[in-house]
């Protein structure tokens, strides 16, 4: 099964997804699943070296009080799922796109989903500021990739125009908010569901897989 997930770096309600996702595939250990992510900028205008915490949110919510409750909401439910979120830390909000590349560059190696991972980690616990091409580096030398060799990618047009078609397909599809998981290119499910909303579309993909076999036999 082909599980296409839609998301940005910058969501925490995508990495809270991220991890009900991967809870609900432990449930089913015997789908077999083609994870494969897909960006969407959230922040699309972004200016490429981010923008200043504080005003980001102040222009998003309305104000700090309102970014505080809403985060408040968010550390608790990350929490809940094993996630223990560190928002307090973040100083930029980053321009995503060349987070989004570093990924699709990852996944040649088959590396796409434990980028994402680091990725999610370094911004939403760390702190860092995943638009940095430095930091986006550093990242990918933790998970053994060779740091100058990121670098001069990054600093070039690797997977650039590919990151550009996948953002406006998701925009030609309706997308306007993420997370959204698209199974089989057929299924849509849509939020940060709890891991029991996914369960009836992975069995519904055994049941197709299933179907076709025995055609086939």
């Amino acid at each position: 099964m082909l599980i296409e997930t839609y998301a940005d770096l910058i969501c925490p309600w995508c990495y809270i997804g991220k991890r009900r996702l991967a809870r609900a595939l432990a449930d089913r250990p015997r789908v077999q699943v083609e994870l494969r992510w897909q960006p969407f900028q959230l922040n699309p205008d972004m200016a490429a070296g981010g923008m200043e915490r504080s005003a980001y949110l102040a222009a998003k919510f309305g104000g700090t009080e309102r970014a505080r409750q809403i985060h408040l909401v968010v550390e608790e439910t990350a929490e809940r799922d094993g996630l223990p979120l560190r928002l307090d830390r973040i100083r930029r909000t980053p321009n995503s796109f060349d987070g989004h590349r570093l990924i699709r560059i990852a996944t040649r190696h088959g590396l796409g989903d434990r980028m994402a991972d680091a990725l999610f980690h370094a911004y939403f616990v760390d702190g860092l500021d995943i638009g940095d091409r430095d930091t986006l580096a550093a990242t990918a030398a933790g998970l053994g990739f060779d740091f100058t060799e990121i670098k001069n990618l990054l600093n070039g047009d690797a997977e650039t125009t590919a990151v550009l078609n996948a953002d406006a397909t998701a925009r030609q599809l309706g997308l306007q908010a993420v997370p959204c998981y698209i199974f089989n290119r057929r299924y849509a499910l849509s939020g940060a569901q709890e891991p029991a909303s996914f369960l009836p579309l992975l069995d519904l993909g055994v049941e197709e897989q299933e179907g076709v076999t025995a055609a086939a036999d």
